[in-house]
């Protein structure tokens, strides 16, 4: 093998794996951003999850791809971890595809028909109609249709490229040597998973083994064992992709694992069987393209069947391997929000009033998650921190279209009312939700820049979170109960919390000029503030809603000035009461 033949064979490999990413980066375009959805929808049961699994697989031309979305949708409390193990098992089927098109090239035959149908001659005019599409055609969707078709004549060009590079190796006595050596099962297992690990494909990992059949030398012997372990190497990528995600978000990683493991453990210890009692009479016989290709698809149908009825014994190894961590257990499901209810609109309007209360207790969560990183940053609550956020925004939108759609029905003017303000808190929620993050890249710059806040501002600061964190609880607890005279109670703690922040903002400028605080933490500190202080200004505006709706007083901004101009004895009671908890002891903490 010379120099050139080294060059094109690597340079056909890359042509093969752009020719794959760019063909699946189209597809998944195309889906107009629907596979989330598609998969939501389409996995009530175990069946109907691997069929779906395969057909997306497919479609995308990766597992690892599908299984990624799988955990993605787990660690956003969209999808279960039962759901994502039917999926993961189906795409390992749709991940044969892509051999299954690389063995037409095995088509003989002169006839005009027979020509047409070889790769070598359809993929050229396959990738030029797809530059044509992609180059001179302004629609978005036929360019993403160009690009499918580009992808796939690019795939097979780099293929075609790979088989000329190895053709010397059939009279090379060293690659018959190593190729015999991978009848060793152990070797030819972990060959197939470092070469799949390397290249992050199985479907492109088994189409260079069926370029590499065209030299002759690779038995069945010697390609089984790299099959499998080829199904083993695909793992890499949703593991990685695990990391720093939620438990069940690695759950579903380790069952993508734990299945591909054993299914390729059996797999292997049947064949050697059936081989040591001499019903492999084939074994030492060449392997083509398409022996490749239904031994990878009937391996991967098998172990899905196989293992489909023990999806649960699965869950069961995933949780004992990943438990929880002691207080870890987050809640991220999705509200029920039942169309049936919606003919009955007070009742749907209950519901919809459970969902906006589950999003108050989850951005309470997340507030108070976020404190703590201020004390010791951890990249596993920053991660669940950013999924819950995740989970606020589509609560926001779910909860929002169902009250919509309880506004189409007839209902009466009170309950309309009620939708009107239904959608305020909504908005109140998700900004608290927003604000919360503001927070958590104030903690996460303080930890990536290596700086600290000096031992006063600290001790202040958590004064202040604390004080934070309870007209959250208190806000809360008045939304979930209707309870206009806890909702009272929400104002005289706010209007603390502003005169806290502004006292803070006073000593921490006095810590700035005297040198006892550096600039970059200073900065973070007095931003750290105003996120504090918009959070408790939401609380606010929440409490001040509920206390109009329940008192008809609707004129939210007048009731305010009211107070804050001391006209109110109770208001002006309460007040000094939360100074008394709140700022004194801020007064006590000196520099």
């Amino acid at each position: 093998m010379q120099i050139q033949d080294v060059i094109n064979l690597a340079g056909g490999i890359a042509l093969f794996l752009y020719g794959m990413s760019i063909m699946g980066a189209g597809l998944e375009k195309l889906a107009g951003g629907k596979m989330e959805g598609i998969l939501q929808r389409l996995t009530s049961s175990v069946p109907k999850a691997v069929l779906l699994g395969a057909v997306i697989t497919g479609l995308i031309q990766s597992s690892a791809g599908t299984t990624v979305i799988c955990i993605g949708l787990v660690n956003s409390g969209i999808f279960t971890l039962s759901q994502a193990i039917g999926v993961i098992m189906g795409a390992n089927i749709g991940t044969t595809v892509t051999g299954q098109l690389i063995r037409l090239s095995d088509i003989s035959g002169s006839g005009w028909l027979m020509t047409m149908l070889k790769p070598s001659t359809f993929s050229p005019i396959v990738a030029f109609i797809g530059a044509i599409l992609f180059v001179f055609i302004k629609s978005p969707k036929k360019r993403n249709i160009g690009q499918i078709c580009m992808g796939f004549g690019i795939l097979f060009t780099g293929l075609f490229t790979v088989e000329r590079a190895v053709e010397p190796l059939r009279d090379s006595p060293l690659f018959v040597q190593l190729f015999t050596s991978l009848q060793n099962p152990i070797l030819g297992v972990l060959a197939g998973a470092l070469v799949t690990v390397a290249i992050q494909s199985s479907s492109a990992s088994v189409g260079i083994l069926q370029a590499l059949s065209s030299t002759g030398v690779v038995t069945w012997g010697s390609a089984i064992p790299i099959i499998l372990g080829q199904n083993i190497g695909t793992c890499s990528t949703p593991l990685l992709a695990s990391f720093g995600a939620s438990t069940a978000a690695k759950r579903s990683a380790i069952v993508h694992l734990y299945f591909n493991v054993i299914g390729s453990a059996v797999f292997l210890a049947a064949v050697y069987g059936l081989k040591a009692a001499g019903l492999f009479p084939f074994w030492n016989e060449v392997m083509s393209r398409g022996d490749i290709a239904n031994f990878h698809t009937l391996f991967n149908v098998v172990v899905t069947l196989a293992f489909m009825p023990f999806t649960k014994v699965l869950a069961w190894c995933a949780e004992r391997t990943i438990p929880e961590k002691p207080g870890e257990a987050l809640d991220l499901s999705m509200p029920v929000l039942d169309e049936r209810l919606l003919h009955s609109p007070a009742v749907a309007l209950q519901q919809a009033k459970a969902a906006v209360e589950k999003m108050s207790r989850r951005a309470y969560v997340n507030f108070t998650n976020t404190s703590s990183l201020f004390h010791k940053f951890d990249a596993e609550v920053h991660s669940n921190v950013i999924h819950r956020e995740e989970l606020l925004d589509k609560m926001e939108v779910q909860i929002g279209d169902y009250l919509i759609k309880i506004s189409d029905q007839e209902i009466s003017d009170a309950e309309n009312h009620t939708i009107s303000e239904m959608l305020k808190f909504i908005g109140e929620y998700e900004r608290i939700g927003d604000y919360t993050i503001n927070l958590m890249q104030c903690a996460q710059r303080l930890h990536d820049n290596e700086v600290h806040f000096s031992p006063a501002a600290e001790k202040q600061a958590e004064l202040l979170f604390k004080a934070v964190a309870d007209v959250q609880k208190l806000t809360n607890a008045a939304f979930a109960g209707q309870d206009a005279e806890m909702a009272d109670r929400v104002e005289p703690l706010e209007e603390t919390i502003d005169r806290m922040c502004e006292q803070l903002r006073e000593l921490h400028i006095g810590r700035l000029k005297d040198g006892s605080c550096s600039v970059e933490s200073g900065i973070i500190y007095l931003d750290m503030l105003t996120m504090l202080e918009r959070i408790s200004d939401h609380c606010s505006n929440i409490a001040a809603r509920l206390i109009g709706n329940l008192s008809d007083d609707l004129d939210a901004h007048q009731r305010k000035h009211t107070l804050l101009a001391g006209e109110d004895p109770v208001f002006n009671q309460r007040l000094a009461e939360m100074e008394r908890i709140y700022m004194k002891p801020l007064a006590e903490i000196m520099d």
